[in-house]
């Protein structure tokens, strides 16, 4: 499967993909058209088929797609079948929803350890993890094989923390803080989440309907 010259935009719609393709497969619907596909996610069954056929294409003239089939090849793409060890760095409100509303394991990440500053969530558990100190990240990344982690701390702890993280051999984050760490490592892989940005965008697509 080329991973090359796709684009990121492309990249971007797979995920919700494999999400819709779940919800059919749960409902016991083995096959479906690119057009209906297309009528359920409000795209165009062009879209997706130029989408797919970027890593290939897997439908049949007359049949369409297998939706279980379709859900396993684009989980594959999507990496979900090669499971990483993750840690969460911040037990704040924040790092406690994602810690406990987040299905990790479907989605290729174990989340292994919680750490935190806060002596009073120290102790504490999430997720049926005990919170630690985040003192001890660097003896737990060296002994665990860890190799993403999560930051949902504010953006001066994120700029103080990321070179321990990355002395440690972690080169992939998901990112909720402002801060920006590709920009200081170039070899590291970064989602960055920025809820404002969602907001706003909601804030946007609200003025231009009135």
């Amino acid at each position: 499967m080329p991973k090359e010259g796709v684009s990121i935009q492309v990249i971007r719609r797979l995920p919700r993909y494999y999400r819709y393709l779940s919800e059919l497969d749960s409902e016991g619907i083995e096959k479906i058209s690119s057009t209906k596909l297309a009528s359920m996610m409000n795209s165009t069954a062009s879209q997706i088929r130029q989408d797919l056929n970027c890593f290939g294409g897997f439908g049949q003239q007359g049949y369409g797609y297998s939706v279980a089939g379709l859900r396993s090849e684009i989980g594959k793409i999507l990496g979900l079948d090669q499971p990483h060890n993750m840690i969460l760095i911040g037990a704040g409100n924040l790092g406690k929803a994602i810690a406990t509303h987040l299905s990790f394991e479907k989605l290729g990440f174990k989340l292994t350890a919680i750490f935190e500053k806060d002596e009073k969530l120290i102790g504490t558990t999430l997720r049926d993890i005990e919170i630690m100190p985040d003192d001890r990240i660097e003896d737990y990344v060296k002994e665990n094989q860890i190799d993403t982690a999560v930051l949902t701390m504010p953006k001066e702890a994120v700029k103080k923390m990321i070179d321990k993280l990355y002395d440690c051999g972690i080169r992939s984050y998901w990112n909720f803080s402002h801060y920006d760490i590709s920009k200081k490592y170039l070899d590291v892989t970064v989602e960055n989440v920025h809820l404002s940005d969602s907001l706003m965008t909601l804030s946007y697509m609200m003025n231009q309907s009135d």
